[in-house]
């Protein structure tokens, strides 16, 4: 882990309320695949946001951050950046990252932006491993939520083996996915767990049922990863 400032180069909204960022480093940096990083906004205020980036050896990383006007932690940070045009990061941090090795297929689950970090995973299993069976679950209060389903879908149709589930609270108009929590699509969809590799990024709320309801349907804890479990 180093820490080092990186340069703003993009600052863009992906929806009304989440943020793609660009930083450009001052050196090649190697990370893995749901690894994540923290800005530093103080001595002892460090905030940690996941890699979008696929891995490689690279002097560039991606975040989306989502932040309102309610929500300091992230909005500080995004109001920090566009007035300094640069920020001080620690990077890489982080043990739920892809297990590459493994032959089991993969259910990645996220809510909101923690997308990036199954977004990241997404990219370097699908370069490495395509004939390998890889499942995401995103859930959003809406569909605007979901702000690379395009993206996601496209994805779908050229890989096979990739399949893609976005599931909402709140459906309109002419919505063909599922309606409800996230987690709960996963089990109506996959009857036996313990076969799998989960993977897992959203509110430590939502991390936590997962752990709780997955583990008593099956599905061995060692199996289970998310950085938030080494906080709930």
């Amino acid at each position: 882990m180093k820490q080092m400032l990186g340069e703003v180069t993009t600052l863009e909204n992906l929806s009304q309320n989440v943020y793609r960022v660009v930083l450009s480093l001052p050196e090649a940096i190697t990370f893995d695949a749901g690894q994540y990083l923290q800005v530093v906004m103080g001595e002892r205020d460090k905030r940690p946001f996941s890699i979008a980036s696929c891995p490689s050896k690279t002097d560039t990383v991606e975040l989306h951050i989502g932040a309102t006007a309610d929500n300091p932690y992230a909005m500080e940070v995004i109001d920090e950046m566009r007035a300094q045009g640069e920020i001080t990061i620690e990077v890489p941090l982080g043990q739920a990252s892809y297990r590459g090795a493994s032959e089991r297929p993969i259910i990645l689950i996220a809510g909101g932006t923690g997308f990036s970090y199954t977004w990241s995973i997404l990219q370097a299993h699908l370069r490495r491993d395509p004939q390998r069976p890889i499942t995401l679950y995103w859930g959003g209060r809406a569909l605007n939520d979901l702000y690379y389903d395009a993206k996601l879908r496209a994805l779908s149709e050229q890989h096979a083996n990739f399949h893609y589930r976005p599931v909402v609270e709140e459906a309109a108009g002419n919505w063909h996915g599922a309606i409800g929590l996230v987690h709960h699509a996963v089990m109506a969809e996959q009857s036996d767990l313990s076969e799998a590799d989960v993977y897992v990024a959203g509110r430590f709320e939502m991390v936590r049922v997962i752990r709780d309801e997955f583990h008593a349907h099956g599905l061995p804890l060692e199996q289970l990863y998310g950085d938030a479990l080494a906080f709930i």
